[in-house]
């Protein structure tokens, strides 16, 4: 059974993204002063990124949400880097796919983020995806190469075979390299949030956790800031993962929702963290 974020926003969101995907005609190709930052995640081992045991029968690990703590409750933002195969065309003749100024926003509010790139982002913006991979606020992990979807049914994505998808990662990851990016994180995020057990068995000897969320930012082509952020503070609890985007033209609001979102959840008591603090306690908590 095919594993979807459960909430209606998520389908509605993700329905929009897919039916704009669609419409591109994406084609198979081969093979005030600055608040005081949060603590950064405490390294596991030397320097390793915490990763979660493999699931039953061996298969991919995936983590949606930390355990709550009450002592200082901590929240990951994490920023989907979205790039297909056809829009380097687009991005050629101006169409903005990056987003430098959330960038500098999270900088100047000292946030720490993951950021899930795919493979064309990391090609079509190099210098961007490395000035991001060599900031120790941030972290990048991985989101497939060119977007395409690890289950057939995925909001109109095109379905990546069986056998390409270890291949896809790997593609990705030697994207990152290229660009310059000589520091990831093991973890990956499914294009549309789908994947089903044969994925995750694909995927397994990669050693990667699959990481999805618990809240749902709504940010996908709305142009409403403050919707954005309403239903972010509205669903967000501890040990939450936020989903957001941050590609200027399929989420513009983003970077405007975030000057609220960022100083309403400190003042509420919140942490923000990268993902890999939280799979740090949630694998201390296991």
């Amino acid at each position: 059974m095919i594993t979807r974020t459960s909430t209606w926003t998520s389908l509605l969101t993700l329905l929009a993204l897919g039916a704009a995907l669609t419409a591109c005609g994406t084609a198979p190709e081969a093979p005030a002063s600055a608040p005081r930052p949060d603590r950064p995640a405490a390294p596991a081992g030397r320097n390793a990124p915490p990763t979660l045991a493999p699931g039953p029968q061996g298969l991919t690990p995936v983590f949606s949400k930390a355990p709550a703590r009450r002592e200082r409750p901590a929240v990951a933002l994490t920023f989907d880097a979205d790039m297909t195969a056809d829009q380097g065309p687009r991005a050629t003749s101006g169409e903005r796919f990056d987003n430098p100024a959330l960038v500098a926003t999270l900088r100047r509010l000292k946030v720490p983020a993951t950021f899930f790139m795919t493979g064309r982002w990391a090609e079509e913006y190099p210098a961007q995806a490395r000035d991001i991979g060599r900031d120790p606020l941030f972290e990048v992990a991985n989101h497939s190469y060119s977007h395409y979807a690890f289950t057939a049914d995925c909001y109109g994505l095109p379905t990546l075979p069986r056998e390409r998808m270890r291949a896809d990662v790997e593609r990705a990851f030697a994207a990152f390299r290229r660009a310059g990016v000589t520091r990831t994180v093991p973890y990956f995020r499914f294009p549309g949030g789908c994947y089903d057990r044969a994925a995750l068995r694909a995927l397994a000897p990669g050693g990667v956790t699959a990481v999805q969320w618990d809240v749902v930012s709504g940010d996908a082509f709305a142009t409403d800031p403050d919707a954005v952020a309403r239903q972010v503070l509205r669903e967000v609890r501890p040990g939450s993962v936020v989903v957001m985007h941050c590609t200027r033209s399929a989420a513009p609001a983003t970077e405007r929702a975030l000057r609220r979102i960022v100083p309403e959840l400190r003042e509420r008591g919140f942490r923000l963290v990268k993902v890999s603090e939280q799979i740090d306690a949630a694998r201390a908590r296991n």
